[in-house]
């Protein structure tokens, strides 16, 4: 064995695995469990050989003036269809379960624009399971020109990771980009087991049978509203608070402040209508502040987006303490930390304390609480159950998301059928109720209630396949009791059950679709809730 610890070793010093050789503290060391802020692998690139210890390489890669340093990183691509990268190995196997935090110093010149979102410049970690699934975690970063900046992001490292790579470099773009003081440790180890012992049957927040509704967007009108709860015979909506990644989100809290207050007028109006009708209501703040912006002014990066957060829910709580129809709060829609700093909360800890400080207000009233990133159900592999009572824990359906998705980001898509083989591999109902599989333990290990808050197939999946997805997933919420809410009633003709398969065709059906008279189906299952006089 080879041993580089904590001492310098010509300026470079890492923990990890290369072809068999352990470089570590101890050969020992390597089956020792991973401690919070366990630095796991660092470069400051100053050893004149540095890069003879990176075993992956292409294109023009070199060392060139750093950030206040003599050396760092330096990566130019001249043709944007091989670009230029440096790899290195990570211990996949022992980081299985930790959400890992990756900063950098990084500037760049002249970058191309790319061609997708995941392009462009790579700080990035390639991981791929011992089942064949493949992840691709890595830091939003621009293109063009800029300056040294310090990046910093999470990757959650997969319970079945067989291998991990770090991956700096330039993906189907030219340009020059430069890195230093790169490192890699341990934000949270894997979530142990539960210490307390559940008896008796999950905390819902309800005493119906079962909640089976849809999300709504803030554009329902009254009309809409009566349709969904009295027609439809759904009685639950998931509300939003805001669309989907508005373009106003940029850190400026007294925007955002001035705009929730709209936003909670539209809600206000809602709520009689919805008491009328039997529907309880999630509110979901769809976006919260800083939710998507950038860099320091980011929500997992400014200390003040997150205290403004945890008053927004406390106003929240004091509002509508008394509404009986208002069935919980779901604290953030999909969180994501994509800009985030070593010395503010990450999701784990903002949710706890927004969940603490409602509790002070409402000590009943169910909090809903989605894994990061996006809410995914392998997220749910990373949370730990609040300690705070009354907490309903949720998750989002999109998968395999190139077939949910189909055409929606790129029209020309390759129509792809479900069941059916999807990415490599075959998908149907077994292979879907697999990838619930965190969410179902999840519910097993710590004796809580599932709500599925989103599940969708976009309208023109080709031959009928949306109905067989949604179908198939409705019967596997249904098999495990979980309360669930499609995406979305009247929002975006896209996931509309009241359109055709017609692509083309943007105005609702004349007559039911086979999508609407399944989820009427279910819905006509529902019991209403009966409010208090």
């Amino acid at each position: 064995m080879i041993h580089m610890t904590g001492e310098r070793r010509g300026t470079f010093r890492f923990f990890l695995v290369i072809s068999g050789i352990c470089l570590g503290a101890a050969a020992a060391c390597c089956a020792e469990p991973p401690k919070v802020g366990e630095i796991i692998f660092t470069a400051d690139f100053e050893a004149a050989g540095v890069l003879d210890a990176w075993p992956g390489r292409a294109g023009a890669v070199g060392l060139d003036a750093g950030f206040k340093s003599a050396r760092g990183l330096a990566i130019e691509s001249t043709n944007a269809a091989r670009g230029a990268y440096v790899q290195i190995p990570l211990p996949a196997k022992r980081l299985r379960g930790c959400k890992l935090i990756l900063v950098g110093d990084v500037r760049a010149s002249d970058v191309s624009r790319r061609p997708a979102s995941w392009n462009g410049i790579k700080f990035m970690t390639p991981i791929t399971g011992a089942s064949g699934g493949k992840w691709w975690p890595q830091a939003q970063l621009g293109v063009g020109t800029f300056g040294w900046r310090r990046v910093a992001w999470h990757a959650m490292v997969p319970k079945d990771a067989e291998r991990m790579v770090l991956h700096l470099g330039l993906e189907r773009v030219t340009g020059k980009v430069w890195f230093d003081n790169i490192k890699v440790a341990v934000r949270r180890p894997p979530a142990a087991p539960t210490a307390r012992k559940h008896t008796g049957p999950a905390y819902k927040g309800h005493n119906l049978p079962r909640l089976r509704g849809a999300m709504v967007s803030t554009r329902a009108t009254p009309d809409d509203l009566r349709t969904f709860g009295r027609d439809w015979k759904a009685n639950l909506i998931r509300w939003q608070l805001f669309g989907f990644k508005p373009r106003f989100d940029t850190g400026d809290l007294k925007e955002y402040d001035r705009r929730l207050a709209e936003e909670l007028k539209k809600l206000d109006a809602a709520l009689p209508v919805c008491r009328e009708v039997g529907l309880m209501v999630v509110v979901d703040l769809h976006t919260g502040p800083g939710h998507w912006a950038q860099g320091e002014r980011g929500l997992f990066a400014n200390a003040a987006c997150q205290k403004r957060f945890v008053e927004i829910w406390q106003h929240i709580a004091r509002k509508y303490k008394d509404v009986k129809c208002i069935w919980g709060y779901d604290l953030l829609n999909e969180p994501l930390e994509n800009s985030v700093s070593e010395d503010v909360a990450d999701w784990q800890e903002l949710a706890e304390r927004a969940a603490r400080a409602i509790r002070k207000i409402d000590p009943t009233r169910a909090i809903i609480v989605e894994p990061a990133p996006w809410g995914g159900p392998g997220a749910l592999e990373q949370l730990r159950p609040l300690d705070v009572p009354n907490v309903v824990y949720s998750v989002h359906m999109y998968i395999p998301h190139q077939f949910t998705h189909q055409g929606v980001h790129n029209r020309n898509d390759k129509p792809l059928r479900y069941p059916g083989v999807i990415g490599g591999r075959k998908w149907d109902k077994a292979a879907l109720e697999r990838a619930l599989k965190p969410a179902i333990e999840f519910q097993k290990t710590h004796g809580v209630h599932i709500f599925l808050g989103e599940f969708s197939a976009i309208r023109w999946a080709p031959d009928g396949s949306a109905l067989r997805y949604i179908r198939d997933c409705i019967e596997i919420f249904e098999k495990y009791r979980w309360d669930w809410t499609y995406h979305a009633f009247r929002e975006w003709s896209g996931w509309s059950v009241e359109h055709t398969s017609d692509r083309a065709d943007t105005r609702p059906a004349k007559q039911p679709t086979a999508r609407q008279k399944l989820l009427l189906e279910w819905f006509s299952r529902n019991r209403k809730p009966t409010w208090p006089r």
